[in-house]
């Protein structure tokens, strides 16, 4: 009973944290089931799963606000999901450091971007909608695909900052679109895959799950009422504490 305890406060800290900030669950959640004794494999299979709670948290939240357009976020599933999936089997095959270094340094320069842009994320102005805007976003929401299904933590963060500076969007509605898609679908595609090439941790799922998808609710709700001040401070954050991490930790 103790350790399902500390997994479902872990997973309801780590997610409530992940969906304000539009991302970053893996900061807190992968660590933990490491320290806890899980090989990595099985560690980052059994987060994977758990995170795609926090999607269906989000959901049930955001599905009250009306707040996606069809055309973006068809758009995250058609490029997104096959770079989850090339990602899934890299992440089997090559060793974990260099990738680690370069994650860190990139998603530590999203937070410092984004303090030093103050105004960055906080109207929501819809732009590049035609064709070729679509097509060049595309390619790059597959390549972060790419990273998402390879990387352990913090690429949602990514998909977040790039949707606010290639579409426009605000920190409010591109959280939205990377809670719901990534959280749900890419992170579902990422576990399917990972999941098949490694063991689950069953036992722990029930509590992780719970906790994931508490918090989502709980990060979301908070994003909604508090706007994009808050979630903005979040983002910049939750960036670069993991930005940190993933170099020292």
């Amino acid at each position: 009973m103790f350790e399902q305890a500390l997994l479902f406060a872990i997973a309801l800290i780590a997610n409530t944290f992940s969906s304000l900030a539009g991302g970053g669950a893996g900061l807190i959640q992968l660590p933990a089931l490491l320290l806890l004794s899980l090989p990595f494999s099985i560690a980052l299979a059994t987060h994977k799963v758990a995170t795609v709670a926090l999607g269906l948290g989000a959901v049930v939240r955001y599905l009250k606000e009306d707040i996606l357009q069809r055309k973006i976020a068809l758009l995250m599933l058609v490029s997104g999901l096959p770079g989850v999936m090339i990602g899934g089997f890299i992440i089997v095959q090559i060793p974990d450091d260099v990738s680690r270094i370069a994650l860190g340094v990139l998603t530590m320069a999203l937070g410092i971007y984004s303090v030093f842009n103050p105004k960055l994320g906080t109207e929501n102005t819809p732009q590049r909608l035609d064709k070729r805007g679509l097509m060049l976003g595309g390619f790059v929401l597959f390549l972060i695909g790419i990273l998402n299904g390879s990387l352990t933590s913090g690429t949602g963060l990514f998909v977040t900052l790039f949707l606010i500076r290639w579409f426009g969007l605000d920190y409010k509605h591109a959280v939205a679109y990377t809670l719901v898609m990534v959280g749900v679908f890419w992170n579902a595609t990422g576990a399917v895959t990972v999941g098949l090439l490694s063991d689950i941790q069953w036992d722990w799922l029930i509590a992780l799950l719970l906790g994931s998808f508490i918090g989502g609710y709980i990060g979301s709700h908070l994003a909604i009422l508090k706007g994009n001040t808050l979630i903005k401070r979040s983002y910049e954050i939750i960036t670069i504490i993991i930005g940190l991490q993933l170099l020292f930790g």
